[in-house]
């Protein structure tokens, strides 16, 4: 089996357009996976290999490619920047063990780089920086080391100096080897030369080799004290403390260059062998219980014991359906069966294949450490764990973010409607935060994500891939209705047309039930003048008109209904007679018990830096919020609030507008609450004419 100390498992990600696919592209290069780099401005890069990626420019899913440096393997993940994809930055730190966080030389630390940094925090995931785009007008490495420190409460740990700026830069100093590699202009990563540190930079070398080995020696004390006494460590000594305050998240060795111009790539390759940590030095995964509770064990990254994997992500491809899994322990060979601890069930490994991008190399076996798919597992779910059957066990499961935003869409065509079905169905499994109902009033489709263009992207592929055209319409809300005012009514219902008729009387009291409890029916009839028999048929009756509302034919909610006397005749009252009297009842007496229209409120989660935060509170009082709360949060302020729902839609444009793309928002159903006159009034009077309509 191969030496676990060899292997690095890491991702790339920082916010759109910080250089992330292009870094990974020169990586690519430079270990000698691909000969030729594809760019992608001309939408011809490894790993950007969707038809959407390549038109846009974006990375809209993450793509796991495998590649070796210095004898040793590394499993990379490209990332998407965009905020509406950050599940795929999610569940792929979840799996990994170190990570490269790209910032641009002038945009510095953007949006996304601060959710995607909090994620890697919230993972324990080492990591290095690297500052890019270094070439480009206003780019400046200090100004963006100052950013980290600032922005993210992070402490970069400086270990190369650039040489020349924006258009003059041409290489780096390494700190460590006092060598500068100067990159001459043919844009080909192996023409450099080391030479001798330009003079007017040999000061400010020596004075940030000395605060880069003094921060390192702080983790060893013996060190730290020779250090003191005017003792240089040694090489490897220096390196050793460096990989172990990156390994603890102490700070992150921080690096620059221009990876479009081919510059500093291969001290961030030497710098994941000598520095990010290896399966075997990260803490272990914990095993939990089916309630998701710690049990006290956990995964030791080991080839001895049982098999253990994550399952982080769904792919349909051209070849089928793909389960990406990141194995923790043990080993497993083509043919194992092997338990899904969530469903219970085993399943027998047919085709286990290595990912280069949208490539794939057969394997026959995987062990501890190794990320790789498997071709056509059934049942399969993001986050569920793999393990051995003999030891079945549960690895921390994923948590998702809520989708954020709905949409109504509807097949252009008869024929369209099935493969819709089946499509959706491949395309939920491979993304947890898209979700998809049937709306049960209208019978429209809903489709739910984190955003626009999620939401865009989906029925692009919807179209492209599966040939399934949609008519996207506005989604509806779901309105509620209720009543406010107890009242005592009589209802009696007589039909006579030759045999036998139809009778039944009904005394009852309706009265406003308690919040969430929708439809309540007793009994306090004393005596027979309703028999025990035709209760049944009464509370059916009443029951099945809670559906429409006197309102605007809207479900009503939490009413209490009590019938407490009655008459009936011997012959002609039966179950059914009961039954349309209750029907009666509820269509008199409603409308006379004040009612009222409900909407949906949500609990909103928004994120916002400081400077904003006045900005967001006042838009969300405009939007009908109620603010129940702020507190500070690393890089910024949370504000929590509820908002009713139709005053949310459209709200991630507004807010990204309001903090310079640096918002975010996340919301889910809280409770239903009354609506304003004003507001009720209009939307009665739209559902009537939408009905009219129909």
């Amino acid at each position: 089996m191969a030496d676990l100390s060899h292997y690095r498992n890491i991702g790339i990600f920082a916010h759109v357009d910080a250089g992330k696919t292009t870094t990974t592209e020169r990586i690519l290069k430079l270990t000698g996976k691909i000969h030729k780099t594809g760019e992608v401005h001309d939408g011809e890069s490894t790993t950007d290999f969707m038809e959407q990626e390549a038109e846009r420019g974006i990375t809209i899913q993450s793509a796991a490619i495998t590649t070796f440096w210095k004898d040793h393997r590394m499993n990379i993940i490209d990332t998407p920047g965009h905020v509406d994809f950050t599940v795929e930055v999610y569940r792929s730190l979840k799996v990994l063990d170190g990570g490269v966080g790209v910032f641009c030389g002038s945009g510095g630390v953007e949006p996304q780089s601060e959710t995607n940094w909090r994620y890697a925090d919230e993972s324990g995931v080492s990591r290095i920086i690297f500052v890019n785009k270094l070439d480009r007008m206003g780019a400046d490495f200090l100004k963006v080391v100052d950013q980290v420190e600032n922005v993210l409460a992070a402490k970069p740990l400086i270990m190369v100096l650039p040489i020349g700026r924006e258009e003059d830069f041409v290489g780096v100093v390494d700190l460590l080897s006092r060598q500068a590699f100067v990159w001459d202009d043919t844009g080909l990563p192996e023409n450099f030369e080391i030479k001798d540190i330009p003079a007017d930079m040999v000061e400010d070398v020596e004075m940030y080799r000395e605060q880069l080995i003094e921060t390192a020696v702080e983790l060893d004390d013996d060190l730290m004290m020779a250090y003191m006494e005017g003792e240089e460590p040694a090489m490897e000594d220096i390196k050793r403390c460096i990989r172990e305050g990156t390994r603890d998240l102490t700070f992150f060795p921080t690096y620059c260059g221009s990876a479009f111009k081919n510059k500093g790539i291969q001290l961030i390759l030497d710098a994941v062998v000598d520095y990010l940590p290896s399966p075997t030095d990260v803490i272990p995964q914990d095993l939990t219980d089916e309630f998701g509770e710690p049990t006290g064990k956990v995964a030791t990254v080991s080839t001895d014991e049982p098999f253990r994997a994550l399952a982080f992500k769904i792919m349909e491809d051209r070849f089928g359906a793909l389960t990406f899994i990141r194995v923790y322990s043990g080993t497993l060979k083509k043919g194992d069966t092997i338990l899904n601890s969530f469903t219970g069930k085993t399943e027998r490994v047919g085709r286990m294949c290595e990912m280069e991008a949208d490539e794939r190399k057969e394997l026959d076996s995987a062990q501890a450490g190794d990320i790789f798919a498997i071709v056509g597992m059934k049942n399969v779910q993001t986050g569920h764990t793999l393990c051995d059957p003999k030891h079945e066990c549960t690895l921390e499961a994923m948590v998702f973010p809520e989708p954020v935003i709905s949409i109504a869409v509807t097949p252009k065509d008869k024929g369209g409607a099935e493969k819709m079905g089946i499509a959706i169905g491949k395309m939920v499994a491979e993304d947890p935060t898209f979700i998809v109902e049937t709306d049960e009033d209208s019978g429209e489709t809903i489709l739910k994500g984190m955003g626009e263009l999620h939401l865009d992207i989906k029925v692009d592929i919807l179209k492209r891939t599966y040939g399934v055209e949609l008519i996207v319409g506005q989604p509806q809300v779901a309105y509620r209705e209720t009543i406010t005012q107890p009242l005592e009514d009589s209802y009696t219902h007589k039909k006579q047309s030759g045999g036998s008729g139809q009778f039944g009387k009904i005394d009852y009291r309706i009265k406003p039930g308690e919040q969430n409890t929708g439809f309540t029916f007793v009994s306090s009839v004393v005596g027979g003048n309703v028999p025990k028999e035709f209760f049944p048929a009464i509370e059916k009756g009443f029951k099945s008109m809670m559906g429409t509302g006197p309102l605007a034919g809207f479900p009503v909610l939490d009413v209490e209904i009590e019938l407490y006397d009655g008459g009936y005749h011997a012959v002609d009252s039966s179950a059914v007679a009961f039954e349309i009297a209750a029907k009666g009842a509820f269509r008199q007496s409603m409308p006379k018990a004040g009612p009222q229209l409900l909407e949906p409120v949500m609990k909103v989660d928004v994120f916002t830096p400081e400077d904003h935060v006045g900005d967001v509170i006042g838009d969300l009082n405009r939007r009908r919020g109620m603010i129940s709360g702020q507190e500070a949060a690393g890089s910024g302020v949370r504000i929590k609030a509820d908002v009713p729902l139709s005053e949310m839609f459209g709200y991630i444009g507004s807010l990204r507008t309001m903090t310079s793309g640096r918002g975010q928002f996340s919301m889910e159903f809280s409770h239903y609450a009354a609506c304003p006159n004003s507001v009720a009034e209009k939307v009665i009077a739209e559902e009537i004419e939408r009905k009219a309509n129909k």
